[in-house]
């Protein structure tokens, strides 16, 4: 077998092989041979079908087969002696004048790139600071009573904060336009849910009157055609209702699964499930800065294949979660094209943060892996029973044990780059939407 290997680009290789056609010859004859013992013809019995008739029958086959087996045996000594990682599987490119006797072909393929972590000293991260107390826990149990605002009818003029149920007419130089009627439309003033100025217009109207008024679509409207538009609505208020929030008592310590209703364990159990949202919040924000740093630092190029896996992977998802969400139709296109700059990042990362674990021992062990799966079993009402969930098959540790290893990677970086304390607020770290039921 004759080798010569070529490199095209910096992970991308040719190697040009050849294999002697007699070598492929007695592959065929041994397959045809090792065939006629078990083949089935009929006017024959099993085993005794003559040579010559198997051979007739079955050679193009065998020889196909012994083909593709000489040329992955060859792929595979010759990657092996070049100590090639290969990333992509090889595109088989025939060559059509070949030296007589011999079977000569190109294999083209990509190769993982070497990956070298650089300096990581001058790279500056910070690290959110915030401890829940009691300021935090008003604040979700705030949130958790908006989240349970009911609405009573208010024989007076609708505010900011109540829900009102209207019919409108909307129409541009006295013609209707699409969207622009209906009829029992509830919305809460002030929620955004609609444009500014009409609920301006809304507010300071009681149940059962009527109000006309001019409205100008924004320029950035997402209806383009009305974008700019000046209209006219015609709007009549059926219904105005108050919200009234629920008391923190028992009862609204039941609603959020307090069996008892004590309402000091509700907010223990606030508190707690707060921590731990923090907890991961922080560790987010540090991660995500770890990463750019490891990117910033390790510049590496990645195979092109290995990106339109993850591509087509990403897009996969996109469509599962549509389809979840009764969002996906037959029309509806997700090309894996709009998903190849993240899928290059994570891939990037991949290759980068497995050269560092690998290098540098930062693996979860056993014990780590145990005090996270129970530390997240916490929060359950039967802790074991997620316990046992994590330890019932072996993907689902695995699973632990990648966010392990991710933390631990990150801790390591950490420890090698400028890393100062920031104070953050409790708004800032939830998005102002601190939900803990």
């Amino acid at each position: 077998m004759q080798i010569n290997q070529e490199t095209t680009n910096a992970l991308e290789r040719r190697i040009d092989m050849a294999v002697a056609l007699a070598d492929i010859d007695k592959d065929v004859d041994v397959r045809l041979k090792k065939l006629s013992r078990t083949v089935k013809m009929p006017g024959f019995r099993p085993g005794k079908v003559p040579f010559k008739v198997v051979a007739r029958n079955y050679e193009p086959q065998a020889r196909s087969e012994a083909i593709e087996a000489a040329v992955e045996k060859a792929f595979g000594e010759a990657v092996r002696a070049r100590n090639l990682r290969v990333a992509s599987h090889p595109r088989i490119e025939p060559k059509e004048t070949a030296t007589e006797g011999t079977l000569e072909f190109s294999a083209v393929f990509e190769v993982y790139p070497e990956v070298v972590i650089g300096d990581l000293s001058g790279c500056e991260i910070e690290r959110p600071v915030l401890e829940v107390g009691e300021t935090e826990v008003e604040k979700t149990l705030e949130v958790l009573r908006k989240q349970r605002t009911r609405f009573d009818v208010a024989d007076r003029a609708a505010a900011s904060g109540d829900r009102v149920v209207v019919d409108f007419d909307g129409r541009k130089d006295g013609v209707p336009f699409e969207g622009g009627q209906a009829q029992d439309f509830a919305f809460v003033l002030g929620a955004g849910s609609m444009l500014k100025d009409f609920d301006e217009n809304v507010m300071g109207l009681k149940a059962d009157e009527r109000k006309t008024f001019d409205l100008t679509f924004p320029a950035d409207y997402h209806a383009r055609e009305m974008a700019g538009q000046t209209v006219q609505f015609e709007v009549t208020v059926k219904k105005v209702e108050a919200p009234v929030l629920p008391d923190v008592d028992s009862d609204f310590a039941r609603a959020l699964g307090v069996a008892n209703g004590d309402t000091a364990k509700m907010r223990k159990e606030i508190r707690d499930n707060l921590t731990r949202e923090v907890k991961q919040r922080i560790q987010t924000r540090i991660k995500d800065q770890v990463m750019d740093a490891l990117l910033a630092v390790t510049p590496i190029e990645v195979p092109r294949a290995l990106v339109e896996t993850e591509s087509e992977q990403l897009a996969e998802n996109a469509r599962n979660e549509l389809e979840s969400r009764g969002m996906m139709s037959q029309k509806a296109q997700v090309e894996a094209r709009w998903f190849a700059e993240r899928a290059a990042r994570r891939v990037k990362l991949g290759l980068i943060m497995a050269e560092l674990v690998k290098n540098s021992e930062l693996r979860a062990t056993a014990e780590q892996t145990r005090a996270f799966i129970h530390e997240m079993a916490d929060s359950y009402e039967d802790p074991q029973e997620l316990v046992r969930w994590y330890y019932a098959q072996p993907g689902r540790l695995a699973g632990a044990e990648a966010v392990v290893t991710e933390d631990n990677v990150v801790e390591w970086i950490c420890s090698r780059a400028k890393t100062s304390d920031k104070a953050v607020s409790f708004d800032e770290l939830m998005g102002n939407n601190a939900v803990v039921a």
